[in-house]
C-alpha cells in the first residue's frame, strides 16, 4: 500500500482527543479542499508491504490507531489494514472526506469513522457521498470545518435537513479566530461540540505529530 508517514502521537481532533495514537497517513486525494493543511499527502508515497505497516504498528504499543490521508478509502488495501487491526483487538479511527462509501469500514467491530462534510470555505461542498448519512452510528463523528459565517449557516442548514445518529463536530479553519464560532454555537443553542486541533497548539504544523 502507498504510505506518506507512520508516526506516534496523540490524537488531536474528534472523540479520542487526547488518546495516544498511532497514524498511518496513507498517499493521496480526491479532494483539493482551499484550507487543507497536509498538501504533502497528495503525492504518490512509498509502497510498503502490509506486514510492514502492522509490524510499524505494533512497535508502538498503543491500542488506537488512525487511518489518515489523503484520502485512505481511495486504496482497497486500507480496508484491508483496517481488518486485521480490528481483528487483533485495536480501536481504529478512519479519517475520511465523505465522498467515497465509508459501509464496509462500520461493519468492521471496533472502528469510529470522522468524516467530513466540506463546507463552502473548502470548495468542496459538493463532493458529499450522502448515502454515508445512512450508514453512521451514535460512536462515529460528522465534523464541518469552518472558515466564516457563509460555512457556519451552511453546516446549520445541513443539519436541519439531513438527521443523522453520529456527533456534530464544529471546528475553525487553523488560523481563524475560534471565539466567533464558539459564539454562533452558543447563540442558536446548536446540539453540536466545538472543538480545536489539539496537536497543532502543541507542535505547531510539524510533520510526524
Amino acid at each position: 500500500m502507498r504510505i506518506i508517514e507512520i508516526f506516534h502521537s496523540f490524537q488531536g481532533e474528534g472523540p479520542e482527543t487526547g488518546l495516544r495514537t498511532v497514524f498511518v497517513r496513507l498517499a493521496r486525494c480526491n479532494l483539493r479542499c482551499t484550507w487543507c493543511d497536509t498538501t504533502y499527502s497528495f503525492e504518490e508515497g512509498t509502497e510498503i508491504p502490509l506486514s510492514e505497516v502492522l509490524a510499524k504498528v505494533e512497535s508502538y504499543q498503543a491500542k488506537n490507531v488512525s487511518l489518515t490521508g489523503g484520502e485512505p478509502l481511495l486504496q482497497k488495501e486500507g480496508l484491508e489494514l483496517t481488518r486485521i487491526l480490528s481483528e487483533k483487538g485495536y480501536r481504529i479511527l478512519i479519517e475520511t472526506g465523505g465522498s467515497l462509501d465509508i459501509a464496509p469500514y462500520t461493519r468492521l467491530p471496533g472502528v469510529l469513522v470522522s468524516m467530513d462534510v466540506k463546507c463552502p470555505g473548502s470548495g468542496m461542498e459538493k463532493t458529499l457521498r450522502t448515502e454515508n448519512l445512512q450508514h453512521l452510528r451514535p460512536e462515529d463523528v460528522v465534523k464541518f470545518v469552518i472558515r466564516d459565517r457563509k460555512d457556519y449557516e451552511f453546516a446549520r442548514k445541513f443539519l436541519e435537513d439531513h438527521p443523522f445518529p453520529a456527533q456534530k463536530v464544529f471546528q475553525p479553519v487553523w488560523g481563524v479566530p475560534s471565539a466567533p464560532l464558539a459564539e454562533w454555537l452558543l447563540e442558536d443553542r446548536l446540539d453540536a461540540r466545538l472543538m480545536l486541533q489539539e496537536h497543532k497548539y502543541v507542535w505547531g504544523d510539524a510533520r510526524g505529530h
